[in-house]
């Protein structure tokens, strides 16, 4: 089936002729003419867009507001986002970019870029698919159930943990927090399924490469946000030591998750670098983020 694709902009004259491009190239687009009517269009949809193209000066709901609206909404968040706009200004690519849109194209745009970054972000968007599929199926078939909650112990369900890959035993656990006998989980099974099903979807060659990735995990009503990283080992089958810095919380969503890339791109650093660092203090930074966002919820 063809790529299905969601475009907004207000611009009838370019609206018609990127219809007619995406059409050309065997997508299947669908317009709006802004943010507000774009959302209407999606709460109607019986299918997910598999690309976002939103233009931002709109009026109604500019492109900004909109995207912010499809990063709260748990069904659209991690449709790629791609801003096509005639800001130019380095300060507004910057903007965008720190918003944490999958790619902003500046007016005029080359065609050929576009067809670019959408075959790019369509065939991640299946891959990350992929991984959350059989991850439900690795969890359905195995006995690691969500027991519930201890009164008191509620933030305790965020658990931070980072696991090396052994050429002979596979997944290791090698820290976290909380306790584990504090957390509702059996972390073990847990990162073995996580790191051994996103090696058979990536490979061994690539997992390195698959930055961060934020998952459904509806066996244990949780989601995970994994990131995946390695450092030179020639001892290593691959060349490299490959691990996984991870999360599991009842809610994480993407602009929770553009933070704890941070945080983690810091952890990282200190793990390739071999610098003392202190798991409870990570887990802490992103304890932080979660509460902020309760509050203001709230």
């Amino acid at each position: 089936m063809k790529p299905f694709i969601l475009v907004v902009e207000d611009n009838v004259d370019l609206l018609y002729n990127l219809n007619l491009l995406l059409e050309s190239n065997n997508y299947r687009p669908i317009t709006a003419k802004n943010g507000k009517e774009a959302l209407e269009i999606l709460s109607n949809l019986e299918e997910i867009p598999e690309v976002i193209i939103s233009d931002i000066m709109m009026p109604e709901m500019d492109g900004y507001e909109f995207f912010r609206k499809i990063s709260n909404n748990p069904l659209w968040n991690r449709i790629p986002f791609l801003f096509l706009s005639a800001r130019t200004t380095p300060k507004d690519i910057r903007f965008g970019k720190l918003l944490g849109v999958d790619a902003y194209l500046t007016k005029p745009f080359n065609e050929k870029d576009l067809l670019a970054i959408l075959l790019g972000r369509i065939a991640r968007n299946k891959r990350i698919n992929a991984l959350n599929t059989k991850i439900e199926e690795s969890f359905s078939t195995s006995n690691t159930i969500m027991k519930s909650p201890i009164e008191g112990q509620r933030e305790y369900f965020i658990c931070l943990f980072l696991a090396f890959w052994d050429d002979k035993f596979g997944p290791e656990l090698h820290q976290y927090f909380p306790e584990e006998k504090i957390f509702p989980i059996p972390l073990n099974d847990i990162v073995n399924q996580l790191f051994t099903v996103a090696t058979s979807i990536y490979g061994h060659d690539k997992i390195t490469k698959a930055e961060g990735v934020l998952l459904d995990i509806k066996n244990l009503k949780s989601r995970g946000y994994l990131f995946f990283d390695s450092y030179l080992d020639k001892k290593e089958r691959f060349g490299e030591k490959q691990y996984m810095i991870a999360v599991i919380a009842p809610s994480i969503n993407y602009f929770h998750t553009l933070e704890i890339k941070e945080i983690f791109i810091d952890l990282s650093e200190k793990i390739k670098n071999k610098t003392n660092w202190n798991i409870e203090e990570y887990w802490k930074k992103i304890y932080d983020i979660m509460l902020l966002d309760t509050i203001k919820i709230e």
